[in-house]
């Protein structure tokens, strides 16, 4: 396809990372809730350059015969990717010191520097620092070509230029013995042992905050006696985070993740952030000092880590956050004696986190004690830590059941829980499956065997997010109980394949990557194409979190130009262009950023007015669709294929948090002239308190 017709994935990332940035910028959201997107933001941008930039650096050290092979040029994108960076680092810091600063003074609440403190502020920071600090101060000594101190990854620190006071001093200190004029160091900021945020003697209603960064800043004419210190700026380094794994297929995987693991904490440089006022003599100077290249460099604000304001001290005043939404009950299941009769019966959806994940825990704990249940299979991605679900697994294998337990142990950045939790299930009894060489697991999958009038009968708890009872109080998901066997006997089939126990499963009702997703996907957006020639009605609606493979893009495009008409509900990455003449007019792509985590997956097909209905754990990006496992499972009930198509249509009609995907990527609000505000969470939250 021609390059022309796409967006570029980590430009539309940006994008995506520019519309939370926008949340912190928006009036209208509580002040404390602001702040926490502040914190999003700066934790995506790390993980951004931890992952995707760091691959991308990866690229310049292709040969040329090999990067001309690329469709793209990396060093050319790394230009445009820092100019957006530099862009929103601005952004940021204009909101921050402009809008954020201004408000939380208005409601007493005071972010001071080293040089606003009173008296007894001073002493308060001065005593803080010995008692407290000190003791986890050890500077290090920078000399150019002689001295270089290791950075560790997302790590703070001060980096001081100093001059001395009086080189004959008979106090000298280790410091004093490099003879420059100028003597530089850095000064690790410990955050991982001290909270950021220091609250100061306040006054009766206010509250007065210190960075730790500041309290150091105050302190470093005791770290370093006899020196005058001329400059000082915030530093961080961000690295590499891949796991280079040479061979999956030979050897123990779970061995070579551990051994890789310790890796990441000194894997290559893919950001240097720094305070953009410092001078241009000290920052070559740090760059050549810590052997950085030029495009290692990004300019930041006086402050780093913003994902430490998650933890800003503050009064609970109401109107500063997000009312509280109690999470619905389920109160379908009251009629029947356990959860077993009622999915015998009926199938059950689920909402989180609008209604409670309580359910789901529950389904897992009364399987773990019920003398009926015999086996217990279950896919873990990312577990919450002191998880729940798996206690209840440990409490099965406790009741003599038996329990197959497939764990993803190249999820990033869980990789050392994941293990964890498998060596414990291990230890228990449990059959562990672990990751399959060259693939990721990331279908969301539990089957129950249960015996009942002698025989075995299966039960399916499937869903489009992780089994998580923490990320389900933030992310929007679907959760889905059955006993239909056209899915629970596909669904025994796919573990058997997970555990190596069938080789060529068939599958004709759930859609499984590696085997039919794809393809089934493209014959259905092709049987909408069909049907527009014909005359029919024809549309297609997913939503999803990232649009990026190429062959789907390109039939959508093909379905688009045929007439069907296509909305798009994307949360991240929209790699298609919508809207553009002669390309995609009947195409359009919003995306929704509010309170919540839209994560949900959800493909919708017209079919002639017999709607397919699909809920995923696959985005349509071609690493879901050609190097993972995952599932899409079909909605059959009538009543619950409206409830979905309802939830969709108050998502299409919003027009508080939806911003339009178009050509520009500028982001702007989706408004229509109704009149009426329709922001969709909060309409969902209705719409089913009301069901």
């Amino acid at each position: 396809m021609n390059k022309n017709k796409l967006f570029n994935r980590e430009l539309s990332w940006l994008s995506f990372n520019h519309r939370v940035l926008q949340e912190a910028q928006d009036k209208n959201v509580p002040l404390l809730e602001r702040v926490k997107f502040l914190a999003i933001f700066s934790s995506n941008l790390e993980e951004f350059f931890r992952v995707r930039v760091a691959s991308l650096r990866a690229l310049l050290d292709l040969k040329k015969k090999s990067r001309k092979e690329l469709d793209f040029d990396p060093e050319e994108l790394l230009k445009e990717i820092h100019k957006k960076v530099d862009e929103l680092q601005f952004l940021l810091g204009k909101i921050f010191s402009e809008d954020i600063i201004p408000a939380l003074n208005a409601h007493n609440i005071f972010i001071k520097n080293e040089t606003e403190l009173n008296e007894d502020q001073k002493k308060f920071a001065n005593e803080f620092f010995y008692e407290r600090v000190q003791p986890y101060i050890s500077p290090m000594a920078l000399v150019k070509k002689k001295i270089r101190p290791f950075l560790s990854t997302g790590a703070l620190y001060l980096a001081v230029r100093m001059t001395s006071i009086n080189s004959k001093s008979k106090d000298k200190t280790k410091y004093q013995s490099v003879k420059k004029r100028f003597v530089n160091a850095i000064v690790g900021i410990p955050t991982d042992i001290l909270p950021r945020f220091i609250v100061l003697p306040s006054d009766p209603n206010e509250i007065n905050i210190i960075f730790l960064d500041d309290i150091i800043r105050f302190s470093l004419g005791k770290i370093f006696k006899g020196y005058k210190i001329q400059e000082t700026v915030s530093v961080k380094l961000t690295r590499d985070a891949e796991l280079y794994i040479d061979n999956e297929f030979t050897g123990s995987l779970p061995d070579k993740i551990k051994k890789n693991l310790g890796k990441r904490v000194t894997g290559a440089p893919s950001r240097f952030l720094y305070d953009k006022n410092v001078s241009k003599e000290f920052l070559n100077f740090l760059k050549e000092s810590l052997s950085l290249k030029k495009e290692d460099l990004i300019s930041g604000a006086r402050y780093h880590n913003f994902s430490d304001f998650f933890n800003l001290p503050h009064h609970y005043v109401k109107e500063l956050e997000y009312e509280k939404l109690r999470p619905l009950t389920i109160k379908i299941t009251d009629s029947f004696k356990n959860i077993f009769d009622a999915v015998s019966k009926i199938d059950i959806l689920l909402h989180y986190p609008y209604q409670s994940f309580d359910q789901v825990i529950k389904f897992f704990e009364t399987a773990s004690s019920d003398e009926n249940v015999k086996e217990i299979k279950i896919t873990l991605y990312r577990a919450a830590k002191n998880s729940a679900i798996v206690r209840a697994l440990l409490n099965a294998l406790n009741n003599g059941i038996k329990v197959t337990v497939f764990v993803e142990i190249k999820a990033r950045f869980d990789e050392e829980l994941n293990m964890e939790y498998a060596e414990v299930l291990k230890n228990a009894g449990a059959e562990i499956i672990y990751s399959i060489p060259g693939l990721k697991v990331h279908a969301k999958l539990a089957l129950i065997k249960r015996k009942e009038n002698n025989s075995l009968k299966k039960y399916c708890y499937l869903s489009t997010g992780n089994f998580n009872e923490n990320t389900s109080n933030i992310y929007t998901d679907f959760g889905f109980f059955t006993s239909d066997e056209n899915i629970t006997n596909e669904i025994s089939d796919l573990f058997k394949y997970l555990g190596g126990r069938l080789k060529n499963p068939e599958f004709n009702h759930i859609l499984v990557a590696q085997f039919n997703m794809k393809k089934e996907f493209l014959k259905l957006i092709g049987n909408e194409i069909k049907n527009a020639s014909e005359g029919k009605d024809a549309s297609i609606l997913i939503k999803l979190n990232s649009l990026e493979d190429k062959k789907m893009i390109e039939k959508l495009y093909e379905a688009g130009d045929a007439g069907v008409k296509i909305n798009i509900i994307v949360r991240g990455v929209c790699c298609l262009i919508p809207g553009v003449k002669g390309l995609s007019e009947n195409i359009s792509a919003f995306s929704i950023v509010d309170r919540f985590l839209e994560h949900s997956r959800v493909y919708v097909f017209h079919n002639n007015g017999d709607e397919k209905v699909y809920l995923s754990s696959a985005d349509w990006m071609k690493r879901n669709l050609s190097r993972r496992i995952e599932t899409a499972f079909p909605v059959y009930e009538k009543s619950l294929k409206k409830e979905i198509l309802d939830l969709m249509e108050i998502q299409l009609s919003d027009n508080v948090k939806a911003r339009i995907i178009d050509a520009g990527q500028l982001n702007k609000y989706r408004k229509d002239d109704t009149g009426i505000d329709i922001c969709s969470q909060k309409n969902t939250y209705e719409y089913l308190k009301n069901l």
